[in-house]
């Protein structure tokens, strides 16, 4: 088979799996999940194959896997849709072939391993469990499995294909179908609890934020299209293009046609990857079942924001001369880090397990987004696979953590303690010591633990490219974010595992079965490993033993490959002392508190997210809900539109009235109609006399009729 062909096939496993189980496996758990599980293992295959034949080309960047078909027509000529491996597209595929498939396999773990039962904010679990003796013969509920158990794994399987197709996709329209099926996926999901309030408020608040993004990404595509007449990636990001779109003036804010369209998109990345001050949707995403968490954070939504920037790089720094950031690069860049540290502040603050790492998703984004704001390509894309890998292992790792708190809540019986608040917990590295290895990797590759970490290059390499091209503001910003990032890591692993426990419910938690612990080895040993591939080559000691190949394939992507930084020892310092001093002073504030002294530590404005959700509850939700209860329904339609159609209901009344009375009843009725029937009447009375049934009088008629008309003839004749 060939490798575009193959290309062609990598997204439809999971969608024939979508059908499959909607369709006819939904009634079979079992198979339900075989299905989902195997579509993900086909379409990881196909990955892999096509990943290691990207490896084999020389300059793959120059000469791509590609392949296209017309699709709609367009006058003269075709709109065509194809699918392209370059060496971006053929690293991302790779992260997002083996995160898919760990957190499928996951999920059948944690769904089997079950929820509480009697949780009445999950439709259709039963309100009591059976009552079973564990090995000690305590007593306690069994966990009920997921009721919508199917329907679970179906909707993750149009997730994953609308990621695969947004990967593989040569076009942005293809891309944005990808993005929206997502978009739609992200809905389903979050809210896929629906019976709790906060479930369902979560899924529309998600998919109202980032539909806005999403209007402009469409503006985007279409002045795109109306600009080059194609959307096709490598017929827009031809050096003549590229020069034309960065030369024409837009006519808004004194930027570029190219500036204005990068712009216009990269807003879409802003609603799709939670960028500030579309971050809103993201924490309260945490509703859905953590797999989905895992899903939206690490392999599918929101990186696939920072891809679509990724992709139109050639157009954000199209007329970029290399020194000062054109106005569309700073704006990017301002976003970038600011989101980092806004959202790194709020992480700090927060004591739900998942929230957590929600707002440390949305900070690392932020990374990324700064870094392609400065033109450090090579830099964001590395961040954006290593983030994937030790991100999907932390959410994974939390929701293992949560299911043991779980256990514990349902052994003791005190339903009311958050199985997810990490100060209920504590002590936990004894308890459930696989999660606790697995999760301290993950936890050290997102603080930048030095070396042993691929968090730290990616990171550093962020860093360095800052500090190397002189933009300090976005350098020092970044530097407090890497910091606070490492304090509240290290605050998430000392109150979740170290220490004793803090509650009665965390002294009986335990380990997960090996379904939810094998996929966080995997990824625990990616969160360490791949960082290796994009070591700097000036780097001291190690930059000459293992060649900095990421920086050399993925560059090659670019028509001008970016050149390697010369080594600085101030980025260097700067990452080693940020992410040391975050964790030790995350340890030492941390590693003696009791639940009871968690108000203590809470900075109230931090705590409640710098107030945005009440600042757009007051500035956008109340005033559009008095626009549609009062101004729309009270005053257009109840008082403008009502009073008139009173009006006009007395005049159409007394119409009517004439209508029906002088018109229908008079005319139509008595006139046409019964005058009609009258004159017919009369005549069947008055031709019926001669309708008798006697011969005798038909001949003397006729014989009568005979002579007359004769008798005429002859007198005509005559005359």
């Amino acid at each position: 088979m060939t490798t575009e062909t193959l290309i062609w096939l990598i997204p439809l496993p999971p969608l024939l799996a979508f059908f499959l189980i909607v369709l006819f496996t939904n009634k079979n758990k079992a198979l339900s999940h075989s299905v989902a599980v195997g579509a993900a293992f086909l379409s990881w295959l196909g990955s892999m194959v096509v990943f290691v034949r990207a490896l084999g080309v020389e300059h793959l960047g120059a000469h791509p896997f590609a392949s296209s078909i017309n699709w709609l027509p367009t006058g003269e000529t075709w709109l065509k849709i194809g699918v392209l491996i370059d060496p971006t597209s053929a690293a991302v595929l790779f992260f997002v072939a083996w995160t898919v498939l760990m957190i499928f396999l996951y999920s059948v773990g944690y769904h089997n391993y079950g929820q509480p039962a009697g949780d009445h904010d999950r439709p259709g679990l039963p309100p009591h469990g059976a009552t079973v003796a564990d090995e000690h013969g305590h007593k306690h509920t069994v966990l009920s499995v997921e009721p919508m158990y199917s329907r679970f794994f179906a909707f993750i399987g149009l997730f994953a294909f609308g990621m695969y197709t947004l990967v593989v996709s040569d076009n942005l329209l293809t891309l944005f179908v990808g993005w929206e099926i997502m978009g739609l996926c992200s809905y389903l999901l979050i809210g896929f609890w629906y019976a709790k309030p906060s479930a369902r408020n979560a899924a529309i608040k998600a998919f109202m934020t980032t539909r806005i993004g999403d209007v402009f990404m469409l503006l985007g595509i279409a002045f795109l299209y109306s600009a080059t007449g194609t959307l096709t990636f490598r017929g827009i990001f031809t050096e003549e293009t590229l020069h034309v779109l960065g030369a024409v003036p837009a006519g808004v804010f004194g930027l570029s046609a190219a500036g204005l369209i990068s712009i216009l998109l990269f807003i879409g990345t802003i609603g799709k990857s939670a960028q500030w001050p579309l971050h809103v949707w993201l924490p309260d995403a945490m509703e859905g079942p953590t797999p989905v968490s895992a899903m939206i954070h690490a392999a599918t939504m929101v990186s696939a924001g920072v891809y679509a920037v990724i992709r139109m790089f050639p157009l954000l720094t199209a007329d970029f001369n290399g020194h000062e950031l054109t106005t569309a690069m700073s704006v990017v860049a301002f976003i970038g880090a600011f989101t980092a540290i806004f959202a790194a502040t709020i992480a700090v603050a927060q004591n739900d397990i998942k929230r957590v790492l929600a707002y440390s998703t949305i900070s690392q984004l932020g990374f990324m987004i700064a870094a392609l704001g400065i033109g450090a390509y090579v830099a964001a894309v590395f961040h954006l696979i290593t983030h994937a890998f030790f991100k999907a292992l932390l959410f994974l790792g939390s929701g293992s953590v949560i299911h043991g708190m779980e256990h514990g809540v349902l052994h003791t019986g005190n339903h009311h303690v958050d199985p997810q608040d990490m100060f209920n917990m504590g002590g936990l590295r004894k308890k459930m010591p696989i999660t606790f290895w697995t999760f301290l990797i993950g936890g050290f590759a997102l603080a930048g633990f030095p070396v042993l970490t691929a968090g730290f290059w990616s990171k550093d390499e962020i860093l360095a490219d800052a500090w190397g091209h002189g933009h300090m503001a976005v350098f020092l910003t970044l530097a407090v974010a890497a910091f606070l990032t490492a304090f509240y890591t290290m605050r998430q692993i000392t109150l979740t595992f170290l220490g004793e426990p803090r509650t009665e419910e965390a002294k009986h938690a335990h380990e997960t079965p090996w379904t939810m612990t094998a996929p966080l080895v995997v990824l625990s040993f990616f969160a360490v490993t791949y960082g290796w591939v994009g070591i700097p080559e000036h780097f001291p000691i190690l930059g000459g033993l293992v060649p900095n190949w990421f920086h050399e394939f993925v560059g090659g992507t670019l028509a001008e490959h970016p050149e390697a930084l010369e080594f600085s020892a101030v980025p260097l310092l700067t990452s080693l002392g940020v992410a040391l001093g975050g964790l030790f002073f995350g340890w030492l504030v941390y590693r003696n508190v009791t639940s009871v002294e968690q108000d203590k530590l809470q900075i109230p404005v931090l705590k409640n997210k710098w107030y945005f959700d009440e600042a757009y509850d007051f500035l956008f939700i109340k005033p559009a809900v008095w626009f549609s209860e009062v101004f729309v329904s009270k005053w257009m339609d109840k008082g403008l539109i009502d009073g008139i159609l009173h009006v006009f209901g007395p005049v159409t009344d007394a119409v009517g009235s004439f209508i029906r009375r002088w018109i229908d009843l008079l005319i139509i009725n008595q006139t046409i109609g019964d005058g009609s029937a009258n004159v017919t009447y009369w005549a069947g009375e008055n031709l019926r006399p001669i309708q008798t049934g006697r011969i005798q009088q038909y001949l003397i008629l006729s014989l009568s009729i005979l002579l007359l008309v004769g008798g005429l003839v002859y007198f005509l004749l005559l005359a």
